[in-house]
């Protein structure tokens, strides 16, 4: 993950709640990690997972 280029989810906020970071740089996957451990694991799930993944939380949050 030394080249990952993690960004954090729309949904963070400056007060460092309960936030995730997605890496956008790796052809069929996303990494994603917790961002208050930046060094610490990193789950890695396919693109399409995580794509079905964002559209039920999109659905269910409203």
């Amino acid at each position: 993950m030394t080249t990952a280029q993690w960004r954090k989810s729309s949904y963070s906020n400056t007060q460092g709640g309960n936030c995730v970071e997605v890496a956008d740089n790796f052809a069929g996957t996303v990494p994603v990690r917790d961002s208050k451990n930046p060094r610490g694991p990193a789950l890695v799930f396919s693109a399409d997972a995580w794509s079905a993944f964002i559209e039920i939380a999109k659905r269910t949050a409203h």
